[in-house]
């Protein structure tokens, strides 16, 4: 029933907004019912930043006009998924190859709002891996960094760079993405702190303090919770 609670959510969210407003985009399976739901209100005078380029492609043709974030760079509100969401809100996102540019638009925005089903909502983060998105370059020796990092925080297992059947994972900027088996974050924001000051690392998939509410999809409806 996850495909239920992730329309619900979405649609929900998309009652956040207003005629006018420049709207963030996110990317991922349940973005995407907000994408819909929001091209469906058909509300004057919205501009929307898109996280990703299949996010663009969707939004292009539902018929929702597109800026960036050099045209506009405030923006009011951001609504986007997420792939495990922990205490005060803290998140895992990056399971789509888009965080580097989620996190640009989560980070210019007024309000933030996070949108799953339930199964995302989690008592620790760790349990999904982590993204860590390293530029292409000696990505092998910033590989071996992250696992000194990782292994500081009690991490024994290395990240793993991500592959498909074509090869390794491009981002839309053309980094790579390493993803590390946590299976628990003990303390989430020194382990961002680390990861941020490494040489390679563009971004990590750590999103704290950054969501101002979260819709939950149910197969009822929607629940919300606060920081």
């Amino acid at each position: 029933m996850s495909d239920l609670q992730k329309k619900n959510a979405g649609e929900a969210a998309a009652q956040y907004v207003e005629a006018g407003m420049v709207v963030g985009l996110g990317t991922g399976s349940t973005a995407a019912w907000f994408v819909k739901a929001l091209a469906a209100r058909n509300l004057p005078d919205l501009r929307c930043v898109p996280t990703s380029e299949r996010t663009a492609d969707l939004a292009r043709e539902l018929g929702l006009t597109l800026s960036t974030l050099e045209d506009t760079p405030r923006i009011d509100l951001t609504v986007d998924g997420a792939d495990e969401i922990g205490p005060s809100l803290a998140l895992i996102k990056g399971g789509g190859a888009a965080l580097l540019r989620e996190k640009l638009v989560w980070e210019a925005s007024a309000r933030c709002i996070c949108i799953a089903d339930a199964a995302k909502v989690v008592p620790t983060l760790g349990t999904f891996p982590l993204p860590i998105e390293v530029v292409a370059f000696g990505h092998k020796t910033t590989a071996n960094r992250i696992a000194d990092v990782l292994a500081d925080h009690d991490i024994g297992s290395p990240a793993r760079v991500r592959e498909a059947e074509r090869g390794l994972i491009r981002t839309d900027g053309g980094n790579l993405i390493y993803d590390a088996a946590c299976k628990l974050i003990a303390d989430p924001a020194r382990l961002a702190a680390d990861l941020k000051s490494l040489t390679g690392v563009v971004e990590h998939g750590l999103f704290l303090d950054l969501t101002d509410l979260t819709v939950i999809g149910t197969d009822e409806g929607v629940e919300t919770l606060n920081p």
